[in-house]
């Protein structure tokens, strides 16, 4: 297959054998605006994927307690890894190419990984890729790994899901994948959790805090997000990301693999039983999380649904990094929630009860645009 397509960079701070991430490097290129600004554009037609937000650093009391909700729920985290990487491993076998969204995807990518390597002592190959809501995925990078592993059976891995964008994105993107190069791809998203009901492959359906959700780059390798901004980007690059050298000394990247990594020894056996129990399951997916939505999206007219993030990654990315304008939250005293009500106090953002909801929380986006002020 002939293509153009350069060499990947060497990017981010996880390890070579960890993880290759086909991105292009934009470290140094300004792409970061305010929240406010961005907002602005975004919500004026401009595409996210066109800048970054600033990097958000949170208090130290923040990063305590990402610590210590890591080191309560780790073997739970290591256990939903390990089913996830049971049914991949026994449907794929050693011909799994691992292939996560960048950034949340990439270091559940890289425990499934380990996991496979510890219980099957297979090493899989494993890429990060970019995929972006309403632009798809990188096709130069699929083309990439088709290049290198010609009778690969590719697995796209996530963190978790919400209302589903990114499982419809990637059913889309697989679909003019084929019809561009006739190769199938099996769109099939494995995640740690899927609250949302967006995919049948998942460690769990629960909405709990999948503790690389509460930090920024500081636990995704020091990378951004992914860019894709014509201006940087050429038709045979990757998409972009920059790489955040300056917050080396805050990085907990590689801490947070080798901590759930740990775990693993512990939880093989009931793993494999959970994942061999699921084959037997009549799973079905429904996208029931989008109900959910709809009712918040009329009960407080709101104009998109793009202002409604349920769950909990998604609202902790909410606070993160977008403007929030509420919380609704389901239940206040669970466990997995306690980051998100700090966040909401520094921030000054109204947390609503709301008891009748599918996820433990959801996040809603302030229009800038003045409808929902």
């Amino acid at each position: 297959m002939a293509f153009t397509i350069n060499k990947p960079a060497r990017i981010g701070s996880y390890k070579a054998e960890d993880v290759q991430l086909l991105l292009k490097d934009l470290s140094d290129i300004v792409l970061e605006d305010t929240t406010e600004n961005r907002e602005m554009k975004v919500q004026s037609g401009a595409h996210y994927s066109e800048s970054l937000p600033i990097e958000y650093q949170p208090p130290k009391a923040y990063v305590d307690l990402f610590w210590s909700t890591l080191k309560e729920y780790k073997q739970k985290v290591a256990l939903c890894i390990g089913i996830v990487a049971e049914r991949i491993y026994h449907a794929k076998g050693e011909k799994t190419v691992l292939v996560s969204l960048a950034r949340a995807g990439t270091p559940v990518g890289i425990l499934i990984k380990r996991y496979i390597h510890l219980k099957y002592q297979v090493l899989l190959p494993h890429y990060s890729v970019s995929i972006i809501r309403d632009r798809g995925i990188d096709e130069n990078a699929l083309q990439y790994i088709v290049s290198q592993h010609p009778n690969a059976q590719i697995q796209f891995v996530d963190g978790w899901t919400g209302k589903g964008a990114i499982s419809l994105e990637l059913t889309k993107a697989c679909q003019d994948y084929q019809k561009k190069y006739g190769i199938l791809l099996d769109d099939t998203l494995a995640v740690l959790a899927d609250p949302g009901y967006c995919t049948t492959l998942f460690g769990t359906r629960e909405d709990f805090l999948i503790p690389s959700a509460c930090l920024n780059s500081t636990v995704s390798g020091l990378v951004s997000r992914t860019v894709l901004n014509a201006q940087y980007i050429g038709k045979d690059d990757f998409h972009g990301a920059k790489f955040y050298k300056e917050l080396i000394p805050m990085d907990a990247s590689n801490e947070y693999i080798d901590l759930i990594s740990k775990e693993f020894e512990n939880i093989t056996q009931i793993a494999a039983e959970s994942a061999r129990k699921m084959v037997h399951e009549r799973l079905e997916t429904g996208f029931l999380g989008m109900e959910d939505v709809k009712r918040i999206q009329t009960e407080f007219g709101i104009e998109s649904t793009h202002f409604i993030k349920p769950g909990v990654g998604e609202t902790t990315r909410v606070l993160l990094r977008r403007i929030p304008w509420k919380i609704l939250m389901r239940d206040p005293s669970s466990p997995f929630v306690k980051h998100i009500l700090m966040l909401a106090e520094e921030k000054g953002v109204e947390v609503v009860p709301y008891p009748d909801l599918k996820y433990l929380c959801c996040g809603l986006i302030k229009s800038v645009k003045g409808s929902n002020a």
